[in-house]
């Protein structure tokens, strides 16, 4: 098998249990070695530190699936492993049935559950996957025909990101890979019912990482005039309605992400208390001007990449400036990062200057990140990327 060395200095991270290895970290790799291909990896003194999937091109050459020498990285493997991620989602209550019922939720989160370059979602009896690494993808039979009989599914379909796809230089599938054909991803969050076109494509079709959230904005809705900046589908709009909003506003940029939001707030009997209009969430927000008592704000990642966080945190200070705007005295924002890149702190830090220069005070009441079912590794920092603030506005 390959070896990929580390450069003294760069194994503590490794050793500690963190699952990726850093380009700038590994001193050699063996000649001859391909993308895809299982290599090993070892500190300088030649010990093992864990196997993985070679990714050449990418800024993480490594990430490691197990760390020892012996276990066979083959469709058993991806089978218990998956197997392994059901029973933890099945100990979290998910799916779930009832009146309060989920059908939709991650499955399958990369390396919260020991696959790295792997995500599935679930929607009810259909599969949605992403391969992040040429790896995985080499490997797309035996994981899709271990997805198939582990999960029961009626179909799998390929979402795989067409940027992560060409960064590790493969070409992406789309559509239906396995099973019937399907036209839509159907699910059901605590009750509330959805069904997203395949053509519509954010992530692998919905955000489940913020379904507690929603939650709580359900909760906190009552009786509110609620703006939903970057809505997607709606998803918060829907359950603030549900909650008892007195009216709702979900804005998003995507024609039919608003034409799709609007037919699954129909579906939900919830249309009379929604608009839903297609804008610039940024204007919007900047032309509400204490308009709402709940403002929303959940924009797409602003930081892709730890290059871009400078610039991040500034377009963070501004949304936070414009949600406080938005919001009157004695109301609440919801401020939302998906960065990685961008910690609670970093997050906070942004909302205390967007306060300042709305002359306004943010004091902070909770704070949100992910659920359960996208686990985070100890070790594994990065893997917190979802932050959430509620916050409460009011005159400095």
């Amino acid at each position: 098998m390959p070896t990929v060395r580390l450069k003294p200095g760069h194994v503590q991270p490794v050793w500690a249990g963190h699952p990726w290895v850093y380009a700038q970290a590994i001193d050699a790799v063996d000649r001859g070695t391909t993308p895809g291909d299982e290599v090993s990896v070892i500190d300088p003194r030649g010990n093992l530190l864990g196997r993985g999937f070679f990714s050449p091109g990418s800024a993480i050459p490594v990430r490691l699936l197990v760390r020892d020498s012996t276990t066979p990285i083959d469709a058993d493997f991806f089978r218990r492993r998956i197997e392994q991620a059901q029973a933890l989602r099945a100990s979290l209550g998910l799916p779930s049935e009832g009146s309060d019922a989920t059908t939709g939720y991650r499955v399958i989160h990369a390396e919260g559950d020991g696959v790295p370059g792997l995500v599935v979602d679930r929607y009810g009896d259909v599969l949605a996957v992403q391969f992040g690494t040429i790896g995985m993808k080499r490997r797309e039979a035996m994981i899709l025909e271990a997805l198939s009989a582990a999960l029961a599914s009626r179909a799998i379909v390929d979402r795989t990101s067409h940027q992560s796809a060409k960064l590790e230089e493969f070409e992406p599938a789309s559509g239906v890979v396995h099973g019937e054909p399907v036209t839509a991803l159907d699910l059901t969050e605590r009750g509330l019912r959805f069904r997203i076109p395949l053509e519509l494509g954010q992530k692998t079709g919905f955000y489940f990482d913020q379904r507690s959230l929603r939650g709580r904005v359900e909760q906190l809705a009552r009786d509110q005039r609620v703006l939903d900046a970057y809505a997607f589908v709606g998803a918060f709009a829907i359950a603030a309605a549900r909650g008892g909003a007195r009216e709702v506003v979900a804005v998003d940029e995507s024609a039919m992400a608003i034409e799709v939001g609007a037919e699954c707030a129909a579906m939900n009997g919830v249309s009379e208390r929604i608009r839903f209009v297609r804008a610039d969430a940024r204007k919007e927000l900047a032309d509400a001007r204490g308009a709402f008592d709940l403002v929303i704000a959940d924009p797409p990642r602003l930081a892709p990449t730890r290059g871009a966080r400078d610039h991040a945190l500034l377009a963070y200070g501004k949304l936070a400036e414009n949600a406080c705007g938005a919001v009157r005295h004695g109301g609440l924002i919801v401020l939302c990062s998906c960065s990685a890149a961008v910690d609670l702190t970093a997050l906070t830090r942004a909302l205390a200057t967007g306060a300042t220069r709305a002359n306004v005070q943010a004091t902070v009441l909770e704070r949100w990140f992910q659920g359960p079912d996208h686990p985070v590794p100890a070790a594994f920092g990065e893997g917190l990327y979802l932050k959430a603030l509620i916050a409460r506005v009011d005159a400095r």
